[in-house]
């Protein structure tokens, strides 16, 4: 099947990582603290670090991967990392394998900054034609929000 990176692999990043796994994906999950990668690994995915406040961490992590998961709907200290950073993601997608992105836009974030993303993504994929999903769920409905963002991925991975 596919490699599936998670940018902002913690909890919900780690059930979805054991879920794409059970869907015979291959799963690689980014953190930004040495500590947590044991927690990833027990997810079945492979734990890396990287911050994606420093994309120069992120790139090379794109080996063999064909989407990425950008989960950091509730990274609320980093307002960037759904505006300047996303979109120089983005950007830098179009020269790399990955076939598509989803991104997550609901979560502790300022619901605006979230949309400003989504607005990026969908933009990105205009210009570029890179697939992208946006998933709203809110993340305290787990179980949708997990089902959701499967999909999601499924459909990037489809087209």
């Amino acid at each position: 099947m596919a490699r599936i990176l998670i940018v902002g692999c913690g909890c919900r990043g780690a059930a979805l990582a054991a879920q794409l796994q059970q869907d015979g994906h291959a799963v690689r999950g980014t953190t930004r603290d040495p500590a947590h990668k044991a927690a990833i690994e027990r997810a079945g995915a492979e734990a890396v670090l990287a911050d994606p406040d420093r994309l120069a961490t992120l790139i090379p992590r794109l080996a063999g991967v064909s989407a990425i998961c950008w989960l950091l709907g509730s990274a609320a200290d980093a307002p960037e990392l759904h505006g300047p950073r996303l979109q120089t993601m983005m950007a830098r997608l179009v020269e790399t394998p990955v076939r598509g992105l989803v991104y997550e836009a609901a979560g502790s974030v300022d619901r605006a900054v979230l949309a400003g993303g989504a607005e990026i993504v969908r933009a990105a994929s205009a210009t570029w034609r890179i697939p992208v999903e946006v998933v709203e769920e809110d993340p305290a409905a787990h179980r949708k929000w997990l089902a959701a963002t499967t999909t999601a991925v499924a459909r990037v991975l489809a087209r």
